[in-house]
C-alpha cells in the first residue's frame, strides 16, 4: 500500500481525499495555493506545502510546483481529484516519469478519452452505443460537411473534440447554417483548446444525462457500479444528481453497464471513471469518458456501500479489485445537491467570509463540505462550497429527507443557491422523475419572464 499521498486539489474533494486516506493509514501531503492555508484539510494533513499564489495558473495549475511539492516532502503518490490536473494526460505523464504514482489512469488512456473523435472511435469498437455522428472529425471540404449533415439529419450539433463542461458546442437547424456553425465553432475551439478539432452529431431533442461508474484494476478485471441521473442541469453544469436513475431498470443497468465494463478491459483503463450517456427513447448514447472521480460519487457510496476513492488508492497501490461485479447490490436511493456561493437570482458568484454555518443531520444525511464558521471563500475557484447528500429506502424517501435537510442548513455572510435547491426538491415534474437537461434552464426561463 502506498504510505504517502500529496493531494494536488482543494476544497471538498481535498478532504474527502484526505478522510479516505486516514482510514486507509496513508500519511497525506496537502499542496495549497496562498489564499487556501486556512482550509480544512491543510489543517488536518500530516503535511502541507504552498505552491503558489491564488492564481490557479500559479499553484493548483503549475505542474512544476505539484511536482518539487511531492519531491520535497518524499511524497510516494499523487491524487490529483477533479478539476484542475485531473485529466490532464501530460501531467499524469510527468508524474510517473518523476517517478511517483499518478492515482488515476495511464496517460495514453486519458489522452484518448480527452480527445471526443478518439473517444467515441474507441467506444464503437468496444460496442458501447454512440450518437449518430460524422464518424471522426470534419474537414473542410463543404460540400462533404453538407452530406454528413443530410445523412444524420437536422438538426445536429457541432462540437469540438476537446471541448468540455458545455464549451465548444453549437445547434444547428438548417442547411442553411451549418457551414458557419462549423466555421465559428472550430474557431472557438482552437482558442479555448488549443485544438480546432470539430465533429458532427444528431442533435438529441429531449434527452436525460445518465452516467455509469466504472472501477477497473491493473489486473484485468473491471465493474460497473451502477448509473446516475445528472439530468437537473444549468449552461451544462450539473445542480442535482440522484442514484440509481428513475425509470432505469436493472436488465438495462446489467447491460449498459456491461458494455461500459467490456470497454475498460479492451482499452486497459486502471482506476475510477464516468461512461456518461444521454438517454432517450430507450437508447443509450454515449457523449464522453470522464477519467477522474466524479463530484457526484457519494450518491453512487451510498447506494452500493463502496468507498470509491479508497478503491482509486488501493488500485493505484497495484492492488485487484476488492469486490466483483456479483458482489454490487444497489441499496435505496440517494441524491445529492451541490451548494454553491452564488447569487440566487443571476448566479454571479458570492465570495466572502461566511458569519454563520449550520450542518443539517438526522439518518440518511451527508455532508461534504470544506467550509467553517469563519471561513473566507475566495473568489479565484469553483464556487461550489459542499454538497448535501441524502439516502433512504426509497426515492421518496430520500427526497423527503432532502428537504428536511436543505430547511435545516444555515449558511450566513454570502449568497447561495440553497433557496433554488429547496425549490427543486418541491418541484412536481422532479418529484415524478426523469426530467430531460433541459428542464432546469426552461424552468428558470419561466420564472425570469
Amino acid at each position: 500500500m502506498i504510505d504517502k499521498i500529496l493531494i494536488a486539489n482543494r476544497g471538498e474533494i481535498a478532504l474527502r481525499i484526505l478522510r479516505a486516506c486516514r482510514e486507509l493509514g496513508i500519511k497525506t501531503v496537502a499542496a495549497h495555493s496562498e489564499a487556501d492555508r486556512d482550509l480544512k484539510h491543510v489543517r488536518l494533513a500530516d503535511e502541507s506545502v504552498c505552491i503558489g499564489p491564488a492564481s490557479s495558473l500559479e499553484s493548483y495549475l503549475n505542474i512544476p510546483a505539484v511536482l518539487s511539492a511531492a519531491e520535497v516532502t518524499d511524497a510516494v503518490a499523487i491524487h490529483p481529484g477533479y478539476g484542475f490536473l485531473s485529466e490532464n494526460a501530460d501531467f499524469a505523464e510527468r508524474v510517473e516519469e518523476c517517478g511517483f504514482i499518478f492515482i488515476g489512469p495511464r496517460a495514453e488512456t486519458i489522452r484518448i478519452m480527452g480527445d471526443k473523435v478518439a473517444a467515441i472511435k474507441a467506444m464503437k469498437k468496444a460496442g458501447v452505443p454512440t450518437v449518430p455522428g460524422s464518424d471522426g472529425s470534419l474537414g473542410t471540404d463543404d460540400k462533404t460537411n453538407l452530406e454528413i449533415a443530410q445523412r444524420i439529419g437536422y438538426p445536429i450539433i457541432i462540437k469540438a473534440s476537446g471541448g468540455g463542461g458545455g464549451r465548444g458546442m453549437r445547434v444547428v437547424h438548417s442547411e442553411a447554417a451549418l457551414l458557419n456553425a462549423i466555421t465559428l465553432t472550430r474557431a472557438e475551439a482552437g482558442a479555448a483548446f488549443n485544438n480546432d478539432v470539430v465533429y458532427m452529431e444528431k442533435y438529441l431533442g429531449n434527452p436525460r444525462h445518465i452516467e455509469i461508474q466504472i472501477l477497473a484494476d491493473e489486473h484485468g478485471k473491471a465493474i460497473h457500479l451502477g448509473e446516475r441521473d445528472c439530468s437537473m442541469q444549468r449552461r451544462h453544469q450539473k445542480v442535482i444528481e440522484e442514484a440509481p436513475a428513475p425509470g432505469i431498470t436493472k436488465e438495462m443497468r446489467a447491460r449498459i453497464g456491461g458494455r461500459c465494463a467490456q470497454a475498460c478491459i479492451d482499452i486497459g483503463y486502471r482506476g475510477a471513471g464516468t461512461f456518461e450517456f444521454l438517454y432517450q427513447d430507450g437508447e443509450f448514447y454515449f457523449i464522453e469518458m470522464n477519467t477522474r472521480v466524479q463530484v457526484e460519487h457519494p450518491v453512487t457510496e451510498m447506494v452500493t456501500g463502496v468507498d470509491i476513492v479508497k478503491e482509486q488508492i488501493r488500485i493505484a497501490s497495484g492492488e485487484g479489485l476488492s469486490i466483483q461485479q456479483s458482489d454490487v447490490i444497489m441499496r435505496g436511493h440517494a441524491i445529492e445537491c451541490r451548494i454553491n456561493a452564488e447569487d440566487p437570482v443571476n448566479f454571479m458568484p458570492s465570495p466572502g467570509t461566511i458569519t454563520a454555518y449550520h450542518t443539517p443531520g438526522g439518518p440518511g444525511i451527508r455532508v461534504d463540505s470544506h467550509i467553517y464558521d469563519g471561513y473566507y471563500v475566495p473568489p479565484y475557484y469553483d464556487s461550489m462550497i459542499g454538497k448535501i447528500i441524502s439516502y433512504g429506502d426509497s426515492r421518496q424517501a430520500a427526497i423527503a429527507r432532502m428537504r428536511i435537510a436543505l430547511s435545516e442548513l444555515v449558511i450566513e455572510g454570502i449568497k447561495t443557491n440553497i433557496a433554488l435547491h429547496q425549490e427543486l426538491i418541491r418541484d412536481a415534474a422532479f418529484a415524478v422523475g426523469g426530467t430531460n437537461i433541459h428542464y432546469l434552464e426552461k424552468k428558470l426561463a419561466e420564472k425570469n419572464a
